[in-house]
């Protein structure tokens, strides 16, 4: 289990976040964003600025319950050995930081990895069901991602995207993500789903609460 690597993330997180000051900071450059984000992206009126911390913070959080949650569900599965690859690329995004990330002041530095690490499961998630039929695992960042995306603000979080794309396509192409176990892991959840999982890992489905709305009715302004 990577209980060592994933507890460093989260006492990177506690030592950032334990800085209320700097989180306060933080926020409130992401929170002069507003007018920037797209109108489906809704705050609430009275406490969009303890709504939009909580958010980020949660992101954080998610990624290291994500990782384990993944790593348990791989190894009872038998398809650890080809699985681990993706995880530490998700573990190092924290520990290794890329040079695009570092040095960016440390809670926005971890919204960024944790872009990263999200984005990478999304894109695996995405290819898995292309090829397989089926996930990796029952997780749908889509909508946090996208939040995170207009927070972070482009170009930047391009090229965060761009460094996501190559990380996937070097574990694919460099890794072999088959074998007798992997066909039986994806046969599995392609007809029994994955009650069991999420009932186990709650952190794999978890709705971390803005909300997103795409729909024809126009959103009211942010």
């Amino acid at each position: 289990m990577p209980c060592v690597h994933t507890e460093n993330i989260r006492q990177m997180i506690r030592a950032a976040t334990s800085d209320e000051q700097q989180t306060l900071i933080m926020v409130q450059r992401l929170f002069l964003r507003r007018p920037h984000l797209h109108n489906a992206i809704r705050l609430p009126d009275h406490t969009a600025l303890e709504t939009l911390s909580e958010f980020v913070v949660r992101y954080i959080e998610q990624v290291p319950n994500c990782i384990e949650a993944i790593y348990n569900i791989a190894q009872e599965a038998d398809i650890l050995q080809q699985v681990a690859p993706l995880l530490k690329v998700a573990i190092d995004y924290f520990l290794q930081p890329l040079a695009l990330t570092d040095n960016r002041g440390s809670l926005q530095s971890l919204m960024d990895e944790a872009y990263l690490a999200h984005r990478l499961l999304e894109e695996i998630n995405d290819r898995f069901i292309g090829l397989c039929g089926a996930p990796l695992a029952p997780i749908d960042m889509t909508r946090s991602n996208l939040i995170v995306h207009a927070l972070i603000g482009e170009p930047f979080a391009n090229e965060l995207d761009q460094a996501v794309l190559f990380s996937a396509e070097i574990l694919l192409s460099e890794y072999r993500f088959s074998g007798s176990a992997f066909n039986r892991f994806f046969a599995e959840h392609k007809k029994h789903g994955w009650s069991r999982e999420i009932s186990r890992w709650p952190c794999l489905t978890e709705d971390l609460a803005i909300s997103l709305d795409f729909g024809d009715t126009p959103s009211s302004p942010l």
